[in-house]
């Protein structure tokens, strides 16, 4: 499975982007899919996970209530929509996907996207 993020930019605190994982392969649906992301000169951490059908969503309490992962299978793409975005979700932010349920743990995941940056300005 190859990932391709894109999406990312620069917007204003407040602002709101909508993040696209296009993903190769036929068996994209069988895959739960996860963000996270990376901060300058921190850890990576979990942003949200979803579940091959869709049907199980789980997000960070940072993002709870502000992000939605979402996904179609028809399309193998995966989004994360972002909404009342704070200088502090500034960071790459990556897709990953593994073949088994989702997880919030970054190294259950088989499959990496590149990262695309998102910047908040305040």
């Amino acid at each position: 499975v190859q990932l391709q993020a894109s999406g990312g930019g620069l917007v204003q605190a407040g602002g709101s982007l909508i993040l696209s994982c296009a993903a190769s392969g036929r068996t994209f649906s069988t895959y739960a899919m996860g963000w996270f992301r990376q901060a300058p000169g921190k850890e990576r951490e979990f942003v949200a996970t979803i579940s091959w059908s869709g049907m199980g969503t789980y997000y960070a309490d940072s993002v709870k209530g502000r992000f939605t992962i979402s996904r179609d299978n028809a399309k193998n793409t995966v989004y994360l929509q972002m909404i009342s975005l704070k200088p502090e979700d500034t960071a790459v932010y990556y897709c990953a996907s593994r073949l088994k349920g989702s997880s919030e743990v970054a190294a259950d995941y088989d499959y990496w996207g590149q990262g695309t940056l998102v910047t908040v300005s305040s």
